[in-house]
């Protein structure tokens, strides 16, 4: 069904606030949390670098840090540093242009979203809650806000499960000459390509299910409740658009698709580089099958992840039956995982001094009452 050219998208518009109140996350000022998540941390160090080489009969593990090669643990760097460029990308590429934000921006939310993922959340939730609050701050539509961050996410996982498709595949036919459990490769290769198939079918889902939901009663419960329950696919499906629209449109999203591919590139150079630095003789393939499928263990809410996704790729590799991997994960968890903290706290302390900037320079007034902007990729005729 069309809709008439004067017809709203949404119902009962209101006017939109130029300066939105969104609290600002008190993720690095409370002592009290901050002192309980570095103990929790401090223990799971404990005993994931302490104890699991002693489980795992593993005794020389630690004594085996001081064998690296330091050559290849400069190139370890570099893949890192390689890493957080790709990322601050990959935002900018998403986000940047949409509210104009300067590279220097781009850079304090993304490295202090990753600090926020590291400490505080599991799968990324910390990060998100930050960037989000920045983004409503830096003055784009919450409705926009949500869609384009969920566009993010689309294209940083859909590079991960992409990867999973074709490299499990590309392993269990023997086209790569490794070894190929089919727990490793067809189980994670079948589960990767049903996600992706879920989110194309949310793709079809119209973007102004919202104002379709709007006849329904609004003094009825059940009626408010269908409404609000309404934007989350609506808004996922909108993301996931824009995700695709990056993808087939270079000149828009070149950028984009670049950082969420050299995000994890670098990760794995990360992790295949400090291999070499041990002598340890991996075959890539298994290094980047190893390396997804252990980072599944980023799921288990544990703070900075610590613990999971050790185990994860020490789990994974030792299926793939390569063995000595532990100072490799350690090298690569402190690399990608820790080195990003002091960094990323400095920056959440530069971007809060933006945002009371971005307040200064906004306008306090309200637009008047009229018809929103749509949301991006949303059906409108």
């Amino acid at each position: 069904m069309r809709r008439r050219a004067d017809e709203p998208l949404v119902a009962d518009p209101e006017p939109i606030d130029l300066e939105p109140e969104a609290p600002e996350p008190r993720l690095f000022e409370d002592p009290k949390r901050l002192a309980q998540t570095a103990a929790f941390v401090l223990l799971l160090i404990v005993g994931i670098y302490f104890l699991l080489p002693k489980i795992l009969e593993d005794q020389d593990a630690s004594a085996r840090l001081d064998d690296a090669n330091w050559a290849w643990v400069a190139v370890a760097v570099g893949f890192a540093l390689t890493m957080f460029g790709a990322y601050v990308a990959l935002f900018r590429g998403v986000v940047g242009r949409e509210v104009r934000l300067r590279w220097k921006d781009s850079y304090d939310i993304t490295m202090a979203g990753l600090a926020a993922t590291r400490l505080f959340s599991a799968g990324g939730a910390g990060g998100i809650v930050l960037t989000y609050w920045a983004l409503i701050k830096a003055g784009m539509p919450r409705k926009t806000t949500a869609a384009r961050m969920v566009a993010f996410l689309v294209l940083v996982y859909a590079v991960y499960m992409v990867t999973l498709v074709v490299n499990g595949i590309l392993l269990s036919t023997g086209v790569f000459n490794a070894p190929a459990p089919p727990g490793l490769t067809i189980v994670p290769a079948a589960f990767a390509g049903g996600v992706i198939i879920v989110f194309l079918l949310m793709a079809l889902v119209p973007g102004d299910l919202e104002r379709r939901f709007s006849h329904a009663s609004q003094e009825s419960f059940s009626g408010r409740m269908a409404r609000r329950l309404a934007t989350v696919p609506a808004t996922v499906a909108v993301g996931t658009r824009e995700a695709i629209a990056f993808a087939r449109d270079p000149s828009r999203g070149g950028l984009a698709v670049i950082g969420a591919i050299g995000f994890w590139a670098a990760q794995i150079g990360i992790l295949w580089a400090s291999f070499k630095a041990f002598g340890v003789d991996v075959a890539l393939a298994v290094v980047v099958q190893g390396f997804f499928v252990g980072m599944f263990a980023n799921l288990i809410p544990l703070p900075g992840g610590v613990g999971g996704v050790d185990a994860g790729m020490l789990g994974a590799f030792a299926l793939f039956d390569v063995s000595h991997v532990f100072p490799a994960i350690l090298l690569y968890r402190i690399l990608a995982f820790w080195l990003p903290i002091p960094p990323g706290v400095v920056a959440f302390m530069h971007l809060r001094k933006t945002v009371r900037r971005w307040e200064s320079e906004r306008p306090r007034r309200a637009l008047a009452p009229g018809r929103p902007d749509p949301l991006p990729g949303s059906i409108t005729s």
